[in-house]
């Protein structure tokens, strides 16, 4: 060990560059693997704030002309999709609800206090699907919509600005234009929209503002659709139904819209695991450059003490006691090195988690997370320094073998 101490202290800056290609390469290969795991982690909160499972139709404008009827016709769809939907697509659509919205903002007020807020008249299926988490009070039920309640479901923003102690208007009524509703609960805001829904039973508003057999979008949850081809087939089937329901031609993709959340998760988790694959290629590439770099000053080293390993073999050396004098340096120069790049690159994913790590853009209407826990497991940061370790007692057995082979008389001879 001393010896190998005497050698590193002799070449300083020999060993300063070696041990920073190794530092450099681990560090880089966490900070890589935590800013993508950051990024990765806050696309998949954006995905779970909706049901995987779940579609969520939309009226389009037809792009075909079809049975006389021109292109370019708007589609709004009705009950009649609504049933073919529950009746005829029970082998894998679960419940089925239907949303339907105000034809403008509405004025809610408590008081001397108000909001203007978005009207929308849902089934109890929406809390489900959109993942509506209640703080207080409840969601709207199927008795709501049985008996047209005049029930109210608030957002907390909304519930705040209408009296701080929001909690305390569940089971008031608040005024929603000229009707009186009862709040029956206060739902958690997502930060990722406006926040400005204020839900209603599906039937009350149907009928508060005459929308007769009108939808605004059908959303429903499904099973047994477990690839993209699988999916693919469905929504081909299920739009011609809709689409012969408003005379468009049955492939047209334009007259009703899909919005299927499974396939879309399904992408993303393809984009996600490439950033994955490209994050891993470009740290390794990082980590091979401090190996070659160890390799490089190995071979340096048995150059410059070609002279010195002729006399330890002349005097009686063995050639595995050279041979172990070379890599116990290439390993110890990889440890210690290896071992400052770790905590220098924990440090530095600490550092990003602490500033970065749940940082939004505030876009005025809505806050969209970027980074969500940028960090990298402790068994990654062990196993990247491990495998530094390995690579570069490999990068110093070259030279070693070379060294311990070496005959004495052209040792002594090598200037």
């Amino acid at each position: 060990m001393s010896e190998i101490w005497q050698t590193a202290r002799r070449n300083k800056l020999r060993t300063s560059l070696t041990g920073f290609a190794v530092a450099w390469g681990i560090f880089m290969l966490l900070v890589l693997l935590g800013a993508g795991n950051g990024l990765l982690n806050a696309q998949v909160q954006q995905n779970e704030r909706f049901l995987s499972n779940s579609m969520k139709i939309f009226g389009g404008f037809t792009e075909k002309a079809y049975h006389g009827l021109p292109e370019g016709r708007s589609i709004t769809l009705g009950s009649k999709d609504l049933r073919a939907t529950q009746r005829e697509f029970s082998d894998h659509i679960d419940e089925v609800g239907a949303e339907v919205q105000a034809p403008q903002s509405v004025v809610v007020s408590y008081g001397k206090d108000y909001v203007n807020a978005r009207l929308c008249g849902v089934y109890p299926n929406h809390f489900t699907i959109d993942k509506k988490e209640m703080l207080c009070g409840r969601f709207i039920n199927q008795i709501d919509i049985q008996e047209k309640r005049k029930v109210v479901a608030l957002s907390r923003s909304q519930a705040k600005e209408l009296n701080r102690n929001y909690a305390s208007l569940v089971g008031r009524h608040v005024k929603v234009d000229n009707f009186m509703f009862l709040v029956v609960g206060i739902y958690k805001d997502d930060e990722s929209r406006e926040n400005n829904e204020a839900y209603t039973s599906f039937s009350t508003l149907q009928i508060m503002y005459g929308r007769g057999n009108d939808l605004s979008t059908i959303e429903y949850s499904f099973h047994g659709l477990p690839t993209q081809e699988d999916n693919e087939s469905f929504e081909r089937r299920y739009q011609q139904r809709l689409n012969a329901n408003h005379q468009a031609a049955p492939d047209d993709e334009s007259a009703i819209w899909i919005w299927n959340r499974f396939t879309q998760a399904m992408q993303m988790e393809k984009g996600m695991s490439i950033l994955r694959t490209a994050l891993w290629v470009i740290g390794l590439l990082t980590l091979l450059s401090g190996v070659v770099g160890v390799s490089n000053i190995m071979l340096i080293t048995v150059k410059e003490r070609t002279h010195e390993f002729g006399i330890r073999k002349a005097i009686g050396a063995k050639p595995w006691s050279i041979l172990r004098l070379i890599i116990a340096e290439s390993i110890i120069i990889t440890t210690f090195f290896g071992y400052v790049g770790m905590l220098l690159g924990i440090a530095a994913n600490e550092y990003m988690d602490a500033t970065i790590g749940h940082m939004q853009v505030d876009a005025g209407l809505f806050k969209a997370t970027m980074f969500v826990n940028p960090t990298v497991g402790l068994d990654v940061c062990i196993e990247a320094t491990l495998v530094m370790i390995i690579a570069g007692t490999l990068a110093g057995l070259i030279p070693a073998w070379k060294a311990a082979r070496i005959r004495p008389i052209e040792a002594l001879r090598a200037e």
